[in-house]
């Protein structure tokens, strides 16, 4: 099992920046694939960033050049840095895990909103 807690969400005025964070409980030592998500009112949840254990990124193409995702595996933690946000950016943001391609985590959440 592991636990997933997000930091770093709030209110912030388009073109401004916030930077995500998601602590996992433990380490993990499998591969693994860690991500950040989001779902805005009324629509699908959607990939925003994700980043493999061996540092393979891949980016939604809304935030390419805008979002970077890292990590950093001795804390066992995800980063998703945004940048030039925009109002189509409010959304819940979600982290998740996946572990060999069989386990899949998920946080609880938390809230961007980008006024505009």
């Amino acid at each position: 099992q592991v636990h997933l807690v997000e930091s770093g969400g709030g209110l912030v005025q388009a073109g401004g920046s916030l930077r995500l964070s998601c602590a996992a409980s433990r380490s993990i030592f499998d591969d693994n694939v860690m991500g950040w998500y989001r779902q805005a009112p009324g629509k699908q949840r959607e990939l925003v960033a994700d980043i493999t254990s061996g540092g393979n990124t891949k980016y939604a193409d809304s935030v390419k050049g805008r979002f970077t995702i890292s990590r950093d595996n001795a804390k066992n933690t995800v980063y998703l840095q945004m940048n030039s946000l925009k109002a189509e950016d409010t959304a819940v943001y979600y982290c998740r895990v996946t572990i060999n391609l069989l386990y899949v985590y998920w946080g609880q959440g938390t809230q961007v909103t980008v006024s505009s």
